[in-house]
């Protein structure tokens, strides 16, 4: 059996879904360039039959980057696969990645269907994909609640069928890791073929399992496990690349390893959380801002006398540079280039100036600047939009009505106006419709704090509905009601024209 374990990373199709986290397309190949510096061996680029943006997005990583397979997921339909073998066309590997669901629930309630006949459909599709390009992998959604017998029969029937890769997700994070790995070494045992071909993970996290069933899974023969930066995904996430990784790192006993470059681990944390908008939680595994903080005396006395006694990894291992240059006001372009370069941002003079200024701006408010903040800085500008935020004046207070003048740049011209609310934030969206004069409704907001400290940025995630859909703002500044104001200009934005 192999020593070694293929990462495939699928942060930009299943991580991707999760609302609100949406990439376009530039942004995409910023991640998957990253991603094949981090050293992934398998990048899951999109969906290409589910929209032209999916597919164009596909189509251009394929172009963008040089030695990890590029993988297009389908279903187990005629037309899906022979969208995602067009979308593959540029890649230098490519792979398919089809199936259908196996376990008895998706089976009746979302196939209407047979296992006889759903097994026939798998063997029809591998066999469909396998005309376009010699690596197919098959997933059996919903591995984790079929029963192991006919779970077996239907990976032995795509085997047969040319499958390379055999997909056992734990769809819906329902397994417990002991059950995951009896369900691999099952297949491991039963099934004619199966050391031809590379048995893969792929688990949710929705009670919490998902590493330790990754783990469990490749403990019991699995030597491809499907990740996503930062653990994202939908509902509760996908199982994390960076808790794997270090996982197998720190317990060398398990004789398993990846080709990842783990000191590349907290740049691309730190890319994905800017791009997607999601912020790492503090408490989060490896990347976590508080992964390697000591705030107990007991632990700050033992981590001094000898590192290990409280850290199992070593900072520097993933990324973290113990003896980073500290950002304050006095800080030049150069420190500021450098710490977004570690953060994995890189930005043309332009923009590297404009951030810049924003920066001593900020650093004038606050005594220390963070790498959120910096990220947030240079989120700022990634793109171009229409609409911006030219000034903003409050007068807001206990007893009185809050209004809220503003003015807005559209096109280069700029428009105000004034209006009242009930609180400063709620004056200031009001304001911003009149000057828009669009139906539009604020469904979901949603204040966090990026670090702790009246001082410390705040970060509004801001859900607006207009014309009977759905458009994500995110904004962040040490005003909560600007950012608020400028989320909801973000998600504006981001209306058709």
């Amino acid at each position: 059996m192999s020593d070694r374990l293929f990462i495939f990373d699928t942060t930009l199709r299943d991580g991707e879904q999760v609302p609100g986290c949406q990439l376009n397309t530039v942004e995409k190949i910023e991640v998957a360039k990253a991603l094949e510096e981090l050293g992934v061996d398998v990048i899951e680029a999109g969906f290409p039959v589910s929209s032209p943006g999916d597919f164009k997005s596909v189509e251009e990583i394929s172009k963008a980057v040089t030695w990890p397979t590029i993988c297009a997921l389908t279903r187990a339909v005629e037309n899906d696969i022979r969208v995602a073998a067009d979308a593959l066309k540029y890649a230098k590997r490519k792979r398919i990645h089809t199936g259908i669901g196996t376990s008895d629930m998706h089976i009746k309630y979302k196939f209407n269907s047979t296992r006889e006949e759903i097994i026939e459909r798998a063997v029809a599709a591998v066999k469909y994909a396998k005309s376009f390009v010699e690596d197919v992998q098959f997933y059996a959604e919903d591995a984790g609640r079929t029963d192991n017998e006919y779970l077996a029969r239907v990976v032995e029937a795509v085997v047969k069928a040319g499958a390379t890769v055999i997909n056992i997700p734990d769809t819906t994070g329902y397994c417990l890791p002991w059950e995951f790995r009896e369900k691999i070494q099952y297949l491991v045992e039963h099934v004619d073929g199966i050391h031809n071909v590379v048995i893969a993970t792929h688990c949710h996290n929705d009670l919490g399992m998902a590493t330790a069933n990754t783990i469990s899974g490749i403990m019991g023969g699995a030597r491809q496990a499907e990740v996503t930066i930062n653990g994202i995904g939908e509902r509760a996430g996908n199982t994390s690349l960076e808790e794997v990784v270090m996982t197998l790192r720190s317990h060398k006993e398990l004789g398993i390893d990846t080709n990842i470059n783990s000191r590349r681990i907290t740049p691309i944390s730190r890319l994905v959380s800017s791009l997607m908008n999601m912020p790492v939680q503090p408490n989060k595994a490896i990347v976590g801002r508080n992964a390697f903080a000591h705030s107990s005396g007991i632990h700050q006395d033992g981590v001094l006398k000898n590192r290990e006694s409280y850290e199992i990894i070593d900072p520097n291992d993933v990324g973290i540079d113990e003896n980073s240059i500290v950002l304050t006001a006095r800080s030049g372009h150069a420190a500021l280039k450098h710490r977004l370069q570690v953060l994995g941002v890189e930005l043309d003079r332009e923009a590297l100036d404009k951030v810049y200024e924003n920066f001593l701006k900020l650093a004038d408010r606050k005594k220390e600047i963070t790498d959120d903040d910096v990220l947030m800085l240079a989120g700022e500008h990634r793109e171009n939009h229409r609409i911006k935020l030219d000034f903003l004046q409050v007068s807001s207070g206990v007893g009185i009505r809050s209004v809220a003048s503003i003015g807005l740049l559209i096109a280069g011209e700029r428009f105000e106006a004034c209006a009242s609310g009930n609180g400063p934030v709620d004056a200031a969206i009001n304001a911003i419709k009149i000057i828009i004069r669009r139906q539009m409704l604020v469904k979901e907001f949603l204040i966090q704090a990026i670090n702790k400290g009246s001082n410390d940025m705040g970060k509004v995630h801001m859900t607006v509905e207009y014309d009977g859909q759905h458009y994500y703002g995110f904004s962040a500044n040490t005003d909560i009601i600007a950012a608020s104001a400028e989320a909801f200009i973000d998600a504006i934005n981001k209306f058709p024209v």
